[in-house]
């Protein structure tokens, strides 16, 4: 029998706020964090806002000589694993009394954008002597994310950066979690984490059309499952799950938020952006996880969708969840918290499971908002616009990344 994971601790960092409290409530109000873009001029850009981390110091969780030499994307992920493990009752103390024991996955889908950008400016103006700093590749690598997180916390355990673009977070929550069940580690730091709202970030999804430039109405730009959808908003920060083997939990006396059952990825094998129209990869992708769960159809009541308000995906995802659930799918809650967050990218997977966690511990489901005249082909219970209360035995989230990577994750009340 493998060994039972639960959730003990949850860190965000999104354009809705900081912490559980901030994003929840927000969530559930139908609030957008999605605004005009204030990092640099937009004027030549198609489009001109995005979900931007507001107010965000890093000197609160990071040492301001240190803050200086790291990017925002890392900086972003150790503010969310420290409020984690916090959350967790996690301390230094404890971790390390069994570091060995602990380890980080946190990747990230883009990783230092901004320090590649300032960097290569700097080298043209200055010289590769002058222009180039020494923490310029520590600054832009992947895996630096839960290197730093180790080094701050002590975590010696298994310790490694997936990236799969807009599955990072979901993939990164779903390999811990079988480095627990398989017995390599009993407590696992495990999320995404991103910050591309840069020219060449916000330029490059332009230049692929995958955006929305509904730039007079930004908080009403994403908006999954409308017909009136043009594409997807970019957005950052970061979702954390500290998760736990069970016994492990227990015998330290902490919170458990929900249990996660199940863990689907697959790849559709099709284009390097778009999915197939009939969403056969995400239906292999929620089988495998449904499986691997072992749980009936008709126990799933919610799903967060990957829902990126793009017209293909919705689509695509729609019909997926219609062949996964047959008759069931009519009886499903469905929302995308992208049309409040923006599309977070590499850390959109792990804020969303932490958005399917809370759905359960709160009994409560965020709204899709701006759903105002529904795709006729996107037929289900998006639950538009307003929050809904609901008793919630098992949720999913749904998480697929251009290269056609899919990620599901199932997570269930824990009892």
């Amino acid at each position: 029998m493998s060994r039972r994971v639960v959730v003990t601790g949850i860190g965000l960092l999104t354009p809705l706020g900081t912490g559980i409290e901030e994003n929840w409530s927000t969530l559930l109000a139908g609030r957008s964090g999605i605004g005009p873009i204030t990092r640099f001029d937009v004027t030549d850009f198609a489009t001109k806002f995005a979900g931007e981390v507001r107010g965000f110091d890093p000197t609160k969780w990071i040492e301001p000589r240190d803050a200086k030499h790291i990017d925002p994307f890392t900086q972003y992920g150790i503010a969310a694993s420290e409020m984690a493990l916090a959350d967790a009752g996690l301390d230094r103390a404890a971790i390390a009394a069994e570091a060995e024991r602990i380890g980080v996955f946190i990747g990230s889908g883009l990783s230092g954008v901004s320090s590649i950008e300032r960097t290569h400016k700097a080298l043209l103006e200055k010289g590769p002597r002058r222009g180039i700093s020494p923490y310029f590749v520590p600054q832009i690598i992947v895996n630096i994310t839960p290197g730093q997180v180790s080094i701050r916390t002590g975590a010696r355990g298994p310790n490694l950066s997936h990236v799969s673009a807009c599955s990072t977070g979901a993939h990164s929550i779903g390999e811990a979690m079988h480095v627990i069940r398989r017995g390599d580690a009993d407590v696992m730091i495990a999320g995404g984490c991103e910050a591309t709202i840069t020219p060449l970030g916000v330029g490059g999804f332009n230049a692929m059309r995958a955006l929305s430039t509904r730039n007079e109405e930004p908080q009403r730009a994403s908006r999954p499952f409308d017909a009136g959808r043009d594409g997807f908003v970019m957005a950052e920060g970061a979702g954390i799950l500290i998760i736990e083997e069970l016994s492990h939990a227990q015998r330290r006396g902490a919170r458990i938020h929900a249990e996660i059952i199940g863990y689907g990825l697959c790849a559709d094998a099709h284009h390097i952006t778009s999915p197939p129209d009939s969403g056969e990869g995400a239906v292999r992708c929620m089988r495998m996880a449904l499986a691997d769960a072992k749980v009936a159809l008709d126990r799933v009541g919610y799903i967060n969708a990957h829902g990126t308000s793009t017209k293909q995906g919705d689509v695509a995802e729609t019909r997926a969840v219609h062949e996964v659930f047959g008759e069931h799918a009519r009886r499903l809650a469905i929302s995308s918290t992208k049309s409040m967050t923006g599309h977070m990218l590499g850390a959109a997977g792990g804020a969303e499971a932490a958005f399917a966690v809370l759905a359960i511990t709160r009994g409560a489901l965020p709204p899709t908002i701006n759903l105002d005249q529904p795709d006729p082909e996107c037929d289900l219970d998006y639950v538009p616009n307003r929050a809904r209360e609901a008793t919630l035995d098992v949720a999913m989230s749904n998480s697929f990344g251009f290269g056609g990577t899919n990620a599901t994750l199932v997570v269930a009340r824990f009892a």
